[in-house]
């Protein structure tokens, strides 16, 4: 036990007196908290630049301009007598879309004959062109179900009655675990519990990486008489130590600065982060002792960041996903971390709810630490 502790010792003295592990671990973490969310600030997206091309002009297309208009997702920023002219906008970026209403709108419409509206929207920004074909269609159908309103009121209906001929049923739309249907609920949870798994798997591989190259250069260190299993489980601790207050910074307190709901009772989400932060030092440890250069650490780990990002299910469903890469994507730590994070403080599970993926982690914790293990004995006997 003392043994463990002077270890411990050594070891925060060693990670605060790097510079680029405190740049990592301390500078990434706050660079990343204060500029990930700001894209996403406006939740969704609103007022999306749409061209009218109004080819009736009539009382009636006018009318469905304004609904359209008063949707919260569009803003017309010019009108085209042309759909060429409105084309021509918009491959110069003038706009997002364009709503072209057809000519003899109002006739077809009160003589009951079918009407297409056109809809063209730039489909490479696909959050953009959704948000305007629902904007469009909203409106559409409002105006389609106020004049079949109309004409019933006009054939001797009463207006409840007409109301429920013209809308024989009514949908009640609650989204679930993301009520605003914001970006924000549903991306930053996950996207804060990536950051912090990068960055420990980092600070740790260049706390491994760094003595061995220390000694090598004929450096002297407590890390060459020290058992590996004791150094290996000092080296956990402090880092597991550490994440957890990073984790409470980043997860309870941080979320909550950007209004952002906990379900998860804090014991949940410790008896949660300590199998993973500990899973995560050991990977760290076992990167840091197998390659031959400290800024290989860092290359490696912020190159598998997006692909990280798209097989852990948070981003991209896993049902998507062809079986190899959901297959590999198990061995991540992150993918059980954050789908039973993702479980607890979004979805307010319990903890008999994310038993499989705490097994995983314990799992993965016997077998990274057999391998970091290993790789620190490795290397003490080469040394």
């Amino acid at each position: 036990m003392a043994e463990l502790v002077d270890l411990l010792r050594q070891e925060a003295r060693r990670l605060f007196t790097d510079r680029a592990i405190l740049l990592t671990l301390f500078g990434g973490l706050l660079y990343y908290f204060l500029l990930y969310p700001s894209p996403y600030a406006n939740q969704v997206a609103r007022e999306l630049p749409v061209i009218l091309v109004d080819q009736d002009d009539s009382l009636l297309s006018r009318q469905l301009a304004f609904m359209a208009e008063a949707t919260p997702t569009l803003k017309f920023v010019g009108t085209a007598s042309t759909l060429e002219a409105a084309q021509q906008r918009l491959r110069h970026n003038e706009a997002r879309g364009i709503l072209v209403i057809p000519p003899h709108f109002m006739r077809d419409v009160r003589l009951g004959r079918s009407v297409t509206l056109a809809l063209a929207a730039d489909a490479t920004y696909f959050l953009s062109y959704s948000g305007i074909a629902e904007g469009l269609s909203t409106a559409a159908a409002t105006l389609g179900v106020g004049i079949q309103v109309q004409r019933r009121l006009a054939s001797g209906e009463a207006l409840p009655q007409a109301l429920n001929d013209s809308r024989p049923f009514a949908v009640n739309s609650v989204p679930l675990f993301n009520p605003t249907l914001g970006y924000q609920p549903y991306v930053l949870p996950a996207v804060f519990l990536l950051i912090l798994h990068q960055t420990l798997l980092i600070g740790a591989g260049l706390q491994a990486c760094g003595q061995r190259l220390a000694s090598q250069a004929g450096e002297s260190g407590y890390w060459q008489s020290a058992s590996p299993l004791t150094l290996l489980a000092a080296r956990t601790s402090l880092f597991t130590l550490l994440y957890l207050l990073f984790a409470l910074a980043y997860l309870v307190v941080g979320l909550a600065w950007y209004g952002l709901p906990r379900l998860a009772a804090l014991g949940q989400l410790l008896l949660l982060w300590l199998p993973l932060f500990m899973t995560i030092s050991c990977v760290g440890s076992l990167l840091g002792s197998l390659l031959p250069r400290r800024e290989l650490v860092t290359a490696l780990v912020v190159l598998s960041s997006l692909p990280i990002v798209f097989v852990t299910g948070f981003i991209w469903p896993n049902e998507g996903l062809p079986a190899w890469q959901a297959a590999l994507a198990q061995w991540i730590p992150a993918t059980p971390g954050i789908q039973a994070f993702l479980k607890l403080q979004v979805e307010g599970a319990d903890l008999s709810q994310i038993r499989p993926e705490l097994g995983q982690l314990y799992g993965q914790l016997a077998l990274y630490g057999l391998l970091a293990w290993w790789a620190l004995r490795r290397r003490q006997r080469v040394e």
